[in-house]
């Protein structure tokens, strides 16, 4: 293996070089606590950055056991790894000539606490992977710049940022404490027959809607109602009261600006782990929860949303369903099926997102239109049978119909962001106020119809190259030459998701898709995959932009393909 000095004196040889000869890099060397490893050489200053890594033996790093010895602690030492690199290297960042020359990049992590491709700890190793621009002035490789860069500076942050040694001890083993108590709260969830658990002392409102950290002034902690209010146990913080919402129909009601939504987006993030001082941390959810909107515009393939929406004019069948550009209702109807299809067990819906036709239609309506005139039959007339029929529970958020009163088990008001129970209050009104509407679309929710993917009707190639996967941020990704919206996909809180999302897509596609296999089933096959041996399974070399995603929005992805064709 190369050394650090033999690296260093290459490096120097190169200055003056066209930026191809850095292809001579490409192998590892070995600087004494640890071994750098160059995988990728970008071609040019502009292009993506070369991919690296840096592997550090256990022995050398020092992390205690109790760090990493279990798969939660493991992923919360390497979340705190990821997060003390990328603060080290963002404050200490330097350009040191054309493109992206002298650049030092981690994946940025959210608050949330995710297995990623970018750090893995075991008991052999800490190895970390980052991308570095390496130096050039025009086209030219700026080999002394580039040996400080990959001698020093890296070493440095290696120093700083990778040794038990160098990191503050008590805020490491914070980290793992609470990922550990929130695994433990929401394994709770199912023996106490809830779809959430928001923890007194929470603090939901974030400081906007691009900034996902905690509000810092002005936040008000939640505090459960006294009926609602459960006890459930941690290890770490002990016994840990706060609001559970049950299984059922949950409505989240208030005035405007009260926090409904808020409450809502807290439950829907629910589904990871939370960093210390989030807020969140101790929010936690079912993790089939699903938030479901409606999405004007998306192609639909081949979805049964008849027990939702009858037969369309002329006659058109909706048993199995297809357009490229969906209403708001159809939209949302088979956004629902999609999400039962790929085992969501709840739904979690807000009507500022919705189609008003979708959820509602009242007494006035129905006796204008008559029934065989509409052929939508609204939520209101199903969330009752999704439950009782499949075990799929609702959380909704709903302030501008009290009929659903009438099937809400549970109604939570919302009053300047505390919560209190009104479901008594709520069935009183209810039986005052008659509605007299009538109940549309038969006892029993439906159907649900399983679909296989044609693995023809996904084609990742574009021009010469087989595979060509590009992504932006969190709501849009490219396979070949189609581009997928995410935007309506809201439980994505990572770019990294959203990558990991395209190369399981083609992974899927090689390894598990027939004519014949459930789209259910293949993502279960890639998500086993996943978790048995980590996001590397998907790819043929090590990448560091990955990041863990659910098979929820995998499926969500593939259903989204506008190429995409099915056999029901």
């Amino acid at each position: 293996m190369a050394t650090q000095q033999s690296l260093f004196n290459q490096l120097q040889q190169l200055d003056g070089q066209s930026y191809g000869a850095y292809k001579s890099l490409k192998g590892a060397y070995d600087f004494a606590d640890f071994t750098l490893h160059i995988d990728h050489v970008q071609g040019d200053p502009f292009a993506a950055p070369s991919r690296v890594r840096v592997v550090v033996p256990q022995a050398i790093a020092g992390f205690p056991p109790e760090a990493w010895n279990s798969p939660c602690r493991a992923i919360a030492l390497a979340d705190y790894l990821t997060r003390e690199f990328h603060q080290v290297a963002g404050s200490s960042q330097r350009k040191s000539g054309s493109g992206k020359s002298g650049l030092i990049s981690i994946v940025r992590p959210s608050q949330a606490m995710l297995a990623r491709s970018a750090a893995r700890v075991t008991a052999e190793a800490v190895e970390l992977r980052f991308s570095v621009g390496l130096p050039a002035f025009g086209r030219r490789i700026a080999g002394r710049q580039a040996a400080d860069l990959l001698c020093n500076t890296v070493p440095d942050l290696v120093d700083q940022t990778l040794y038990y040694d160098a990191l503050d001890p008590t805020s490491l083993s914070q980290h793992g404490q609470t990922a550990e108590d929130a695994e433990a709260l929401r394994s709770q969830l199912a023996a106490q027959n809830l779809v959430a658990f928001v923890a007194d002392g929470a603090v939901l409102p974030r400081r906007s809607g691009v900034d996902e950290r905690p509000l810092a002034d002005q936040a008000v902690p939640f505090q459960s109602p006294p009926s609602l209010r459960v006890t459930l146990s941690c290890p770490h913080a002990g016994e840990v009261t706060g609001m559970g919402i049950p299984r059922g129909i949950t409505l989240i009601v208030g005035g405007g600006y009260h926090g409904k939504s808020t409450l809502l987006r807290a439950i829907a993030t629910g589904i990871y782990n939370h960093i210390p001082g989030d807020g969140r941390h101790q929010v936690v959810t079912d993790p089939t929860a699903v938030k479901v909107r409606a999405e004007d515009g998306r192609s639909i393939a081949g979805v049964n949303i008849s027990p939702f929406i009858g037969s369309l004019p002329q006659g058109k069948s909706t048993q199995r369903f297809s357009t490229p550009n969906a209403s708001g209702s159809t939209s949302q109807a088979a956004n629902i099926i999609e999400s039962i299809e790929a085992g969501a067990t709840a739904l979690l819906v807000d009507e500022d997102t919705s189609a008003t036709n979708f959820m509602i239609r009242d007494r006035r309506m129905q006796a204008l239109i008559a029934k065989d005139r509409e052929p939508i039959t609204p939520f209101i007339d199903k969330v009752q049978q999704l439950y009782t029929d499949y075990g799929i529970s609702t959380v909704l958020v709903m302030g501008g119909s009290g009929d659903y009163f009438d099937v809400a088990d549970t109604v939570i008001a919302m009053d300047e962001f505390c919560p209190q129970d009104v479901t008594a209050q709520a069935k009183a009104i209810a039986a005052q106020y008659q509605t007299d509407r009538d109940r549309e679309g038969g006892a029993q929710f439906g159907a649900l119809t399983r679909r296989t993917i044609q693995p023809q009707s996904i084609d990742p190639s574009k021009g010469k190259r087989s595979v060509k996967l590009r992504t932006r941020d969190v709501d849009h990704l490219e396979i070949g030459t189609e581009a997928i919206d995410l935007s309506a996909v809201e439980q994505l809180v990572e770019s990294g998701q959203v990558r990991g999302i395209a190369e399981a897509i083609v992974y899927a596609q090689s390894h598990y898709m027939t004519a014949t296999t459930p789209l259910g089933a293949v993502v279960e096959a890639v998500m086993a995959d996943v978790e048995r041996h980590g996001l590397d399974s998907l790819t043929h070399w090590p990448m560091g932009d990955l990041v863990v995603f659910r098979g929820l929005e995998l499926a969500a992805a593939i259903n989204r393909l506008r190429s995409l064709q099915v056999r029901s």
